[in-house]
């Protein structure tokens, strides 16, 4: 008993300690979310010589992802690689808490929709068709739902994983559903998606994450050995909804394109791995053409192929 009140006890300071720093943080995102663009990526620049020169967050993970990545690079290449992904992550973070304030019109106009995307996602609307959609941490990922959910008619769900701190998950969350875009945490996703099977719906599925070693499918992306969820294709076999891969391509700083490909019209008749290595490849593709707007921070090759 005495240990279950001290767990308690703690867990009760944590939680106080959480709120008081989400409260007092609050109000500087929503100041920052404010500020026009021009001084909005004035910001950002000074935010990168603290995060990259002074603090050096995650450094060593993003150099060791970069030489691994890229072994024909030069180091001073890869320093430039590294500085070119800690600028725009900068962006990105101060773009994401744009998204609290930002109006539609001005959402749509930093990030846009090509012309044969929108068609593509309005021929599976016309056919009351359920759609997969698949991506990567390339780009703004934020950006793209929200135009995708004010500019598609289907109903765009995002697969995420919940944040320990239930403050910022709820800024998160709002931030996330303000133009309508829905979540569901993934280990609801079956469930959730069973039950809106008749919705029209874009399910998200961002595919780049780590998954354990057992079970995943394994292939070489970036020249090295990788794990990648299988929980995409089987979802998509499961329900032989189309898997469309989509890409959200920065054309120049505070602008972005969200470009689309269809990988499979019928999931249900393809091979095992297919879907698995074909989204895989894709990402692969944009992350060669633009690399410092992937997530070279995150430890995505923190489990090894045994």
């Amino acid at each position: 008993m005495n240990q279950l009140l001290a767990v308690y006890a703690i867990s009760h300071k944590l939680n106080t300690v959480s709120a008081v720093v989400y409260y007092l943080v609050l109000p500087f995102i929503y100041l920052l979310s404010l500020l026009p663009f021009p001084i909005l990526y004035l910001v950002s620049d000074g935010l990168y010589v603290i995060l990259y020169h002074i603090i050096g967050y995650r450094k060593e993970v993003v150099l060791q992802n970069l030489r691994n990545s890229f072994p024909g690079k030069s180091d001073a290449e890869i320093t430039e690689m590294s500085k070119g992904f800690y600028q725009y992550l900068c962006d990105l973070t101060l773009e994401t808490f744009k998204t609290l304030t930002i109006s539609k019109e001005k959402m749509l106009r930093h990030c846009s929709i090509q012309p044969e995307t929108l068609k593509l996602f309005n021929k599976y609307a016309d056919e009351n068709r359920s759609v997969i959609f698949v991506s990567g941490h390339w780009g703004n990922w934020e950006w793209g739902g929200n135009s995708f959910s004010l500019e598609c008619k289907h109903h765009l769900y995002v697969i995420y994983h919940p944040l320990s701190n239930k403050y910022f998950d709820g800024l998160i969350y709002r931030m996330r559903t303000r133009f309508g875009t829905g979540l569901i945490a993934m280990k609801d996703t079956f469930r959730e998606m069973a039950g809106k099977r008749n919705e029209l719906s874009a399910t998200a599925f961002i595919a780049d994450q780590t998954p354990t070693p057992e079970g995943a499918f394994w292939t070489t992306f970036l020249n090295q050995d990788t794990p990648v969820f299988k929980g995409t294709e089987k979802i998509a076999q499961r329900f032989n909804y189309p898997v469309i891969y989509g890409r959200v391509k920065r054309i120049k700083r505070g602008y972005y394109e969200i470009s689309a490909e269809l990988l499979f019209e019928n999931p249900a008749q393809t091979e095992p791995d297919m879907i698995s290595k074909s989204h895989t490849k894709a990402l692969e593709k944009d992350i060669l053409e633009q690399p410092e707007i992937w997530l070279w921070s995150h430890r995505r090759w923190k489990h090894k192929k045994q």
